[in-house]
């Protein structure tokens, strides 16, 4: 089986938005060289998310991780996104496709959020 990650964010129309969520997937490739992964947003920025799962399904990917980058559990992740995920699994049937909790939900984050304010 071969795995992609595809690190989802909101988007903005500042091209320096960007730049945390790529350095995410450099630090990801960094770390394991031959990981198939890729950033994709919501709005205003591309790839789109299913435009992701494309490329990454073409590029050989069998099982794609889907990590919403959203500190809160808002509309976008709680409506949209599964209805993005549905149209992606709609059409790559044959592809197991995994929706982590977003970034906000993790113990291992706040965690961290809390170290980087107390330091």
């Amino acid at each position: 089986m071969t795995t992609a990650i595809i690190l989802f964010a909101h988007g903005s129309r500042d091209p320096l938005w960007r730049l945390p969520i790529e350095a995410v997937a450099t630090e990801i490739r960094h770390r394991h060289p031959a990981a198939l992964v890729s950033c994709a947003y919501l709005e205003l920025c591309l790839p789109s998310l299913p435009q992701a799962a494309d490329d990454m399904v073409f590029a050989g990917a069998t099982h794609i991780r889907v990590f919403p980058l959203f500190l809160g559990v808002g509309k976008h992740a709680r409506e949209d996104l599964p209805l993005i995920i549905e149209e992606i699994r709609s059409k790559h049937p044959q592809v197991r496709l995994e929706l982590l909790a977003t970034a906000g939900e993790s113990a291992q984050l706040t965690a961290l959020l809390a170290d980087i304010a107390l330091a």
